[in-house]
């Protein structure tokens, strides 16, 4: 196969001599392929979002296939999933395009299938796929690098190797020739094949929190007491809780998207790491918005101070900040500069760009900084990290490497800021004096060595660590706790030792945790949180004066009580309401199943966008998935908390475009679902089936 590593400049060769036809180049490239077929999966693997392995021989025969090579750390395969989905609504499955994810791990976490299913919910991975966790697929097909994307044609015949970021054109361009070349041969079969969500493996009793990502802080003066932001990141929206969990704010959580505005209809995607500014005023990495919002608690908005929504490849910055693209944002931090000048402060959000492996800052406030560089006020700019994926430690900040940033922690009494380098599986340290960068713990001497992992205690580059996800400094110790959350343990370091220990939970209830993703130390520090992203939950380590750690608890979430859907549905008039389902009063999980059917000639118009979007009846229940565009088969899982003997209701709103003839017609609607509660019934699964007419919907079952 090592002949297929060099396709993408043959086909480009074929391309250059088409001249401005593009599409006859790629055929006639077509044409002319002599690559010998890729083998079948191997047996004993195991799937994710199908209901049986799937084979070249049988279900992918007659289907182009896009095997997406991956593994779930890597920054850049997940800057492919939004390409992924794009592609996924252009050529569907019926036109003969099947995306398949070929996850060949680079940890060991990576290899175990239940880290991989909770990867593939918490990025809303919904093609199919599988877990080649002794790389098989990967060394008979030739692949050398994440990500890789290898498409292949409908007799198993290898088209095009992609490697790396940036060959979106080239994808599109292939896949749309070769179903137009080889439909001319019929070679494309238009059947299904057996997708399964892997939704349903949540745990039916989660809470409200849906693999959380990040928390922070704050010493609020007006009530005395802490008060903490949680990245409530499946749920793409921040929490402000108290510190007894009971929640003050509430803010997005109505789908994905990079909208301003008030804290209802602001929309984040995946936010991860939180800064207080102030009591009042919170800065958000907004990751897979690639942008930095800034959330003002008085005024109950949100707006966006730097990026502009779109993944960029600046590795040098400058810009104002709305203008200033970015790319992965993954943890920022507050530091607030001495200066001569003023007796006030200059203030700075220094920020984890995970997506270009280095270091960024927005300047709050204009200033002279490094080697007397001057920064306007709200500039953003690279400050460290030379852009390559290494982990290379020197006394200039920009001939530094990281590889992939994405926890930082300030330390007041050191000036400095840790760093969690998640994938050179090491904690580093970078001074505020003059941006040196350091080595703490972990890694390796040769910089270009990634794969130094492992969970192995002592000293420096002798310990092991396995991408390290969160930093928490202390502000008068020389105390670090990490978040090593492949090995699923919390580790503190010895700053003057450069040494790093295991906490040990013996006989702690609560003191299990499963990819921790981030963590931060109370005002007082007698408290350490810890966002556990893949158990659902914020957990409470309670910290003495030495440091260690006496008991666990779990913040227990609560919203305060609400009768009234908050999300207006007053102007639409067609509200269909379904047979009412029962649960009992102690709470629980139903799967409602909804399917659609077009009746009298009607169809959904191509090309036209089709959406559904759940309501929920209060911020404590939860829905996977809340949004989709497959409006006629809408499979969900309510997670509902405990409620008193009644009734309530789960609205679907649909948005559809539909056509009869030569006549489009738009529809908005709502399926409106009674849940009732009783100390008697249980349920699990609905089925409900609905036929939709030019201007009527009713319910068959």
């Amino acid at each position: 196969m090592s002949d297929i590593l060099n396709s993408q400049e043959v086909l480009h060769n074929f391309i250059k001599k088409g001249g401005n036809d593009k599409d006859s180049a790629v055929k006639e490239y077509l044409k002319k392929l002599k690559h010998p077929p890729i083998p079948d999966f191997v047996n004993g693997l195991e799937w994710f979002n199908t209901s049986e392995p799937l084979s070249f021989k049988t279900h992918l025969r007659g289907k182009l296939v896009l095997l997406d090579f991956f593994t779930y750390c890597c920054i850049n395969c997940m800057h492919l999933l939004p390409e992924l989905k794009e592609i996924e609504r252009q050529f569907t499955i019926e036109d003969g395009l099947v995306v398949i994810g070929v996850h060949s791990a680079k940890f060991e976490n990576e290899k175990n299938s239940g880290n991989i299913i909770s990867a593939v919910q918490r990025y809303g991975i919904s093609h199919p796929v599988v877990n080649d966790y002794k790389s098989c697929m990967w060394t008979s097909c030739g692949v050398c690098c994440w990500p890789t994307l290898l498409l292949v044609g409908p007799e198993g015949l290898p088209i095009v190797m992609l490697m790396g970021e940036g060959n979106k054109e080239d994808l599109h361009l292939c896949i749309r020739n070769a179903l137009e070349f080889y439909k001319s041969r019929k070679l494309i079969s238009d059947h299904t094949i057996p997708l399964k969500s892997v939704s349903h493996y949540l745990p039916e009793l989660r809470g409200p929190l849906l693999f959380p990502g990040k928390i922070a802080c704050f010493f609020d003066p007006l009530i005395d007491n802490d008060i903490l932001a949680i990245s409530d990141t499946g749920n793409h929206r921040i929490l402000i809780v108290d510190n007894s969990g009971s929640v003050i704010h509430e803010i997005g959580g109505n789908g994905n998207g990079l909208k301003d505005g008030d804290f209802v209809n602001a929309q984040f995607n995946s936010p991860q790491g939180l800064a207080f500014h102030n009591s009042k005023t919170i800065f958000v990495a907004d990751t897979e918005n690639h942008a930095i919002r800034k959330i003002d608690l008085n005024m109950g908005t949100v707006v966006t101070v730097v990026g502009t929504g779109e993944q960029g490849s600046d590795y040098k910055g400058g810009n104002d900040g709305v203008k200033q693209v970015i790319s992965s944002p993954w943890d920022v931090c507050i530091y607030k500069t001495p200066t001569a000048r003023t007796s006030e402060p200059q203030d700075m959000l220094f920020i984890a760009m995970a997506g270009l492996h280095q270091i960024w800052a927005l300047f709050l406030d204009s200033m002279g900084w490094w080697k007397n560089h001057y920064h306007f006020q709200g500039t953003c700019s690279a400050i460290a990290g030379c852009g390559r994926e290494e982990n290379k430690n020197n006394n200039y900040p920009f001939a530094a490497a990281f590889a992939q940033p994405s926890g930082l922690s300030l330390c007041e009494t050191s000036c400095v800021i840790y760093i969690a380098d998640s994938e050179s599986s090491s904690v580093r340290k970078m001074y505020l004096s003059d941006g040196k960068v350091s080595a703490v713990v972990g890694g390796d001497l040769n910089p270009l060595n990634l794969f130094a992992y492992g969970d192995k205690d002592g000293k420096r580059n002798e310990a092991k660590l396995q991408h390290v996800l969160g930093v928490a400094a202390s502000k008068t110790a020389n105390v670090v706790f990490v978040a090593d959350s492949y090995n699923h343990k919390i580790k503190c370091v010895d700053t003057l030792t450069s040494t790093v220990s295991t906490i040990h939970f013996n006989n702690i209830s609560n003191a299990s945790f499963n990819e921790p993703g981030g963590l931060c130390l109370s005002t007082d520090e007698t408290k350490l949180y810890v966002a556990d992203t893949n158990n659902h939950a914020i957990k409470i380590l309670h910290v003495d004066n030495n440091y260690s750690i006496t008991h666990v608890d779990k913040l227990n979430i609560t919203f305060p009580p609400a009768n009234v859907q908050l999300t207006p549905t007053n102007s639409i008039n067609d509200i269909f309401i379904a047979k009412p389902v029962s649960i009992n009063c102690k709470g629980g999980y139903i799967i409602l199943v909804l399917k659609m059917e077009l009746a009298n000639g009607l169809c959904l118009t191509s090309e036209a966008p089709q959406s559904w979007t759940v309501l929920l009846p209060h911020s404590s229940w939860s829905c996977v998935p809340s949004h989709g565009t497959d409006v006629l088969n809408v499979k969900v899982y309510l997670n509902i908390p405990p409620s008193e003997i009644g009734s309530t209701k789960v609205d679907f709103l649909y948005n559809i475009i539909a056509c009869k003839s030569d006549v489009c017609i738009p529809k908005k609607f709502i399926i409106r679902q009674p849940i009732e509660f009783s100390n008697l019934t249980t349920a699990t699964k609905h089925l409900l089936l609905f036929i939709v007419d030019q201007s009527s919907i009713k319910q068959k079952y």
